[in-house]
């Protein structure tokens, strides 16, 4: 019996071949085909898991990543745009910010909790998605009721059933108006309900980050909130109507359980820079909370049991994709217990002049694409040659080289750095159409490039 993801649709990748999903990555991260090729793994991995019999499928372990390269070479980025490829619930944290009980620092577990949460919020946006026409029927009528008179009571000579088709017409009538707009001008008055009393978190135990407590759960008649009578126009009283009719038709329990099911089954934590807490043997002093950090992290990773305000959350089968770029220490400085839980190991290579041109030009929300849309909407018309691109390239790997590589996040400075003059005066430009060639590359960046102590504060 195969066990499916808790989900309206099946996720897109589920028909995905490894393949496919290196293209899909193609598309958006340059390069790197050894790690794309490990998540694209992992995720049909994770797609045969759920095919299996469930007394195998939960004997099935999620194969971990660890990705290991220096920074701004496209781990995370990978991460991110495989989690929205399989429409899985996705959370980055830094390793660095956790630390062991009794120090400064966030409880390891809130990253389970988050996930919780991020995945409610995915489950609650597709019910939402799902009640929107029939809570926009239901707001209609509500504001039917308040637009219309009462229905005047039956006198003896009447027929009742003429009255009300009387009734029902002038309500088909007004119905009418209301869809075509005539009736936006008027304002009408609707019960809202005040904002209720702010819940309070109860610090139990070592963390706030524990389970919280509502008082409005526990006290349920002392914290209804109390309504009143407020005056707007008709467009925003629909639409008032129709969000507190969603509320009213999605079940918040149904919402828990399938958003703690979800990411039980099909979550994804991305654990960044682990080096930073893997700390060397004989290291002393601020050091000494690392190897705690670890073993603090490691039990969320074999599989353990976290207590969240939707119940309890099992973390046997999330899939977590480690990253770090390991300049000081290196993965065999990591506990063996947390090694053995990593076993996929990705190293990704650095980035050069080629890769640059190709960052900048090749993927959907290129930089280049992301510049030239920008100064579209202030009606100027940006043309980048082919030669300027490539010099870019040049001034970002030549500045990465002289001063700390910081890879692709490079072009982000040279690229704000290039376009600085434009960004200011474009609205005041007499000629729209701004060739950026050779030369202007040449100009704006050359002198900076060439002076070191300029370039290692500007670039």
């Amino acid at each position: 019996m195969p066990i499916y993801l808790p989900e309206s649709t099946q996720t897109s990748a589920d028909g995905l071949t490894p393949r496919q999903i290196v293209a899909e990555l193609d598309k958006y991260v340059v390069g790197q085909a050894a790690a794309k090729r490990a998540v694209a793994i992992a995720l049909r991995n994770r797609t045969r898991r759920q095919k299996l019999p469930p007394e195998l499928a939960e004997e099935v372990a999620p194969k971990n990543i660890l990705m290991i390269g220096p920074t701004g070479v496209g781990k995370t980025e990978i991460a991110r745009r495989l989690a929205r490829l399989a429409q899985s619930p996705f959370i980055k944290v830094e390793a660095s910010k956790f630390t062991e009980v009794g120090y400064v620092g966030r409880d390891v577990e809130s990253m389970v909790r988050d996930l919780v949460e991020l995945g409610v919020d995915m489950v609650r946006a597709e019910q939402l998605d799902e009640v929107r026409a029939r809570a926009a029927q239901n707001a209609e009528e509500r504001l039917l009721d308040v637009l219309l008179p009462p229905m005047r009571p039956v006198t003896a000579d009447e027929d009742p059933a003429a009255v009300r088709d009387q009734q029902n017409q002038t309500r088909e009538r007004l119905r009418d108006q209301l869809r075509a707009g005539r009736l936006d001008a008027r304002v009408v008055e609707i019960e809202v309900r005040e904002k209720a009393f702010p819940s309070f978190e109860i610090i139990a135990g070592s963390s706030v980050e524990e389970v919280d407590i509502n008082l409005k759960d526990m006290l349920p008649g002392l914290f209804q909130g109390k309504t009143k009578k407020r005056r707007m126009k008709v467009p925003e009283a629909l639409e008032y109507l129709a969000q507190e009719e969603q509320q009213k038709l999605i079940d918040m329990d149904s919402v828990s359980r399938t958003a703690v099911e979800r990411v039980e089954q099909a979550g994804i934590i991305f654990i960044d820079e682990i080096d930073k807490i893997a700390g060397r043997e004989g290291s002393h002093g601020p050091d000494v909370s690392r190897e705690g950090v670890q073993r603090d992290i490691l039990p969320i990773v074999e599989g353990t049991t976290v207590n969240s305000k939707y119940g309890m959350v099992r973390t046997d089968h999330i899939l977590f994709i480690a990253a770090g770029a390991f300049h000081v220490s290196k993965p065999s400085d990591l506990i063996p217990e947390l090694q053995g839980r990593f076993p996929i190991r990705v190293e990704l290579e650095a980035l050069g002049k080629e890769e640059f041109v190709r960052i900048l030009t090749e993927p959907r929300s290129a930089l280049v694409k992301q510049y030239v849309a920008l100064m579209e909407t202030e009606g100027i018309a940006l043309e980048f040659t082919a030669a300027a691109i490539h010099r870019i390239a040049d001034f970002a790997t030549i500045v990465n080289e002289r001063t700390e590589n910081i890879g692709a996040r490079r072009l982000h400075t040279v690229m704000e750095k290039l376009l600085d003059e434009i960004s200011f005066e474009g609205p005041d430009l007499a000629d729209k159409h701004v060739v950026i060639d050779e030369a202007y590359v040449s100009r704006m960046l050359a002198d900076i490039v060439k002076n070191d102590d300029l370039s290692r504060y500007i670039l």
